[in-house]
């Protein structure tokens, strides 16, 4: 494992001129540019026209996470803005079950301004519906660097309403552009509908209806799972060896229907997006700690470094089957648990044997992660984009990586 906590996360770098950042979608989803990668071999497209680069034999693997509206803006009396950001739910911490307190949540938070905070608790008030509703926010203590919130609310209303009407949808914030009305719609993905990222997974934006209808008529039917992007997916790399970065937990839901699909499955997996490409992946591990018995199964988790310093491997097949065993036993429909894995080069992926992803941003976890399935052929695409007008990061084009 040392090896790779050695590798200096400045040999993941390139030159991103400003203007080649995305502001803003373009018009028609699937109008964007695709790069199309396979074994070496580089070419320029249009989204719309991915069908015809898709295998017949594929599963496509979708994250149909949605954006919540976690920005949340308290004033004082005396002026000053406090901003609340909203991570994760912590009590309850199942996101479903956060979404539907009807009084009262305890949420993991950033609190922008937070020296200007010295009240017990801020307060705001809302319309829904007609009726005025007073939201509350106090300090309930901290977590991991993070501080814990504590919401209250009168009405009756869920949180999941509180948070849409309150809250403000956030953007990635090398946007340098406030939320924008048109944004409610294009900064989530067609299939998004289960709340909980603070960020889009950013691969799915391309989908139109279309698309989607056009890769069912070449009988490649989508799969959804479902992680929940957290903040962290921005958080930049300051270590010079990517060894000294903490990696953010993520947290996880995939179907056991699913599971059960991919363990009589011979086709080629295609991860729309890195979260589903870090979801499948870390599926693998869990089976291999569950066949191992070494995980608390009342709270399931891969940490950062496992998948490096596991010496002992078996095949897939064993490892979703030792999955489908927990489930069985758990008797639960749905395999929930939290992730931390990262993907550098050098890592030997289990299950992803394609990808679906944007540009990333250089000196990212991300690109790490796309070296790693690419090696340094990731620089050839790079530079072909470049010279060839894609743009890039969340707003920006699209790349079909085949093996």
């Amino acid at each position: 494992m040392s090896d790779y906590k050695k590798i200096k996360i400045s040999d993941f770098s390139y030159s991103l001129p400003d203007n080649r950042i995305a502001r803003y979608p373009l018009k028609e989803r699937d109008g964007s540019n695709l790069l199309v990668w396979q074994n070496g071999h580089i070419e320029k497209d249009i989204f719309k026209n991915i069908t015809e680069y898709i295998p017949k034999d594929s599963m496509l693997v979708f994250n149909n996470t949605r954006v919540i509206h976690a920005r949340l803006f308290f004033w004082k009396e005396t002026g000053a803005k406090i901003e609340i950001f909203c991570l994760e739910p912590v009590h309850p911490s199942d996101y479903q079950v956060a979404f539907q307190q009807t009084e009262r949540a305890v949420w993991k938070c950033m609190v922008g301004n937070a020296k200007k905070w010295k009240e017990t608790e801020l307060s705001a008030d809302i319309e829904i519906g007609g009726k005025t509703v007073k939201l509350k926010a106090r300090k309930a203590g901290e977590q991991n660097n993070t501080l814990l919130i504590e919401f209250t609310w009168n009405g009756r209303f869920s949180f999941a309403e509180i948070i849409e009407k309150a809250g403000t949808l956030p953007l990635p914030p090398y946007l340098k552009r406030e939320t924008e009305p048109a944004d409610e719609v294009t900064y989530q993905t067609v299939y998004a509908r289960n709340d909980g990222s603070v960020a889009a997974p950013t691969a799915g934006l391309h989908f139109t209806e279309q698309v989607l209808n056009q890769l069912a008529a070449k009988n490649i039917q989508p799969r959804e799972i479902t992680l929940h992007v957290g903040a962290g997916t921005f958080q930049p790399v300051k270590s010079e060896n990517i060894g000294m970065h903490s990696m953010h937990h993520e947290k996880v839901v995939v179907p056991k229907s699913f599971i059960e699909e991919l363990f009589s499955n011979q086709q080629k997996i295609i991860a729309v997006g890195t979260t589903s490409v870090r979801s499948l992946e870390s599926l693998y591990w869990l089976g291999l700690k569950l066949g191992e018995n070494q995980i608390d199964t009342e709270s399931l988790e891969i940490e950062q470094w496992e998948p490096y310093e596991k010496k002992e491997t078996v095949s897939l097949q064993q490892a979703l089957e030792n999955i489908l065993k927990y489930l069985e036993k758990q008797k639960q429909e749905n395999l929930s648990f939290s992730t931390q894995i990262i993907i550098v080069p050098g890592y030997q992926f289990k299950l992803v044997g394609g990808m679906i992803t944007n540009f990333h941003q250089p000196q990212s976890t991300l690109l790490l992660l796309i070296s790693a399935f690419l090696g340094s052929k990731w620089k050839d695409v790079y530079q072909f984009a470049l010279e060839n007008g894609f743009r890039f990061l969340s707003y920006g084009d699209s790349n079909l990586y085949l093996k």
